[in-house]
């Protein structure tokens, strides 16, 4: 699979990696020996970049990453992890002392003594104007506790602050063809300073997928449910804040794009999502998550497709103009 340098950390990565949200919770139950082979399955595809979080199952996702790199040492895989969630979200809490200790957490779940790579996980907007925050994070990389760090961030104005201070690695943003707006200001900024771009929810939820029809319903305990309306966490981050109805209407007019007339014939729509991704100028790696073997590889494959051509990616931006421009550009 075709590597990228994840910004300064000086790393080359997958193009395509794995988000591990799914093998934490907040999408229905998933084994630890089925996400194992998730995992598994993901690395024999050619991906080489995990992505986790301290708060994805309080931990769990972090320990089986853990447990699964202590039994295959050696295939070059980057765990970026975030940390910050475990407080309440007020910017007095994102102290050095914290950072210390939420590090050192995830250093034990992951088995390793350096962490490759910490992002702040969606702080409140006044961390990004925080000098103590980013003294503190480059403490960290003084102490050796990480090898960088990076902010994953909701909306652009929080991207573009962050890119601004110099030590940091990577941006993690919600990109796809139904969020379009970093493509405007945030990956350019990134790519003139050096900055990686981790582009994440990529399917809109699986709403790119194409599988879904308005009468699907979600389980109770699958964010898709729960957090439909932000009732829980920022809408963005579920369906990218996008009208579900409408978004089922778009996606299908998405796959109608990407395997119709003139179009090549190999691919899921889930794949052509992927693609899009990847081929927008400034993405180091796309991380969909995955709850099964064939989704993992599935998503690997998408890495080989062919670029869309000029005339489906204009069309993918009618998409854009025509359902949601009006009601999600200037949000987030």
């Amino acid at each position: 699979m075709e590597q990228r340098i994840l910004g300064r950390t000086g790393r080359p990565v997958s193009v395509i990696g794995l988000g591990t949200w799914q093998l934490g919770a907040d999408w229905g139950n998933v084994s630890e020996a089925d996400a194992m082979e998730v995992l598994r399955a993901a690395v024999e595809s050619g991906v080489t970049f995990f992505d986790t979080a301290d708060v994805y199952g309080d931990g769990r996702s972090e320990r089986i990453i853990g447990r699964f790199l202590a039994d295959n040492a050696g295939q070059g895989v980057t765990v970026a992890t975030k940390m910050g969630r475990r407080v309440d979200q007020k910017e007095e809490n994102y102290t050095l002392e914290n950072f210390r200790a939420w590090t050192d957490r995830s250093r034990v779940n992951l088995g390793t003594d350096r962490l490759d790579l910490v992002q702040l996980h969606c702080p409140p907007t006044s961390v990004f104007s925080s000098d103590a925050v980013f003294d503190a994070l480059d403490t960290l990389v003084a102490e050796e506790r990480i090898a960088a760090y990076g902010v994953s961030v909701e909306t652009t104005g929080q991207a573009l602050a962050a890119i601004a201070r110099p030590g940091l690695a990577t941006v993690q943003i919600i990109l796809n063809a139904f969020r379009r707006k970093p493509l405007d200001q945030v990956l350019p900024a990134a790519a003139a300073a050096g900055a990686g771009i981790i582009a994440r929810v990529p399917l809109a939820s699986g709403l790119l997928s194409g599988r879904y029809t308005r009468d699907t319903t979600f389980a109770v305990d699958d964010h898709r449910n729960y957090n439909a309306r932000g009732e829980a966490f920022d809408v963005g981050e579920t369906f990218s804040g996008v009208d579900f109805e409408a978004g089922v209407e778009a996606a299908g007019e998405f796959a109608a794009i990407t395997s119709g007339p003139g179009s090549p014939s190999q691919g899921t729509p889930a794949q052509w999502a992927l693609r899009w991704v990847i081929q927008q100028p400034g993405v180091t790696t796309v991380i969909p998550g995955a709850r099964s073997t064939g989704q993992a590889r599935q998503n690997a494959e998408a890495a080989a497709l062919p670029p869309l051509s000029q005339a489906e990616l204009e069309a993918i931006e009618g998409l854009y103009d025509k359902y949601f421009r009006a009601k999600v550009h200037d949000r987030w």
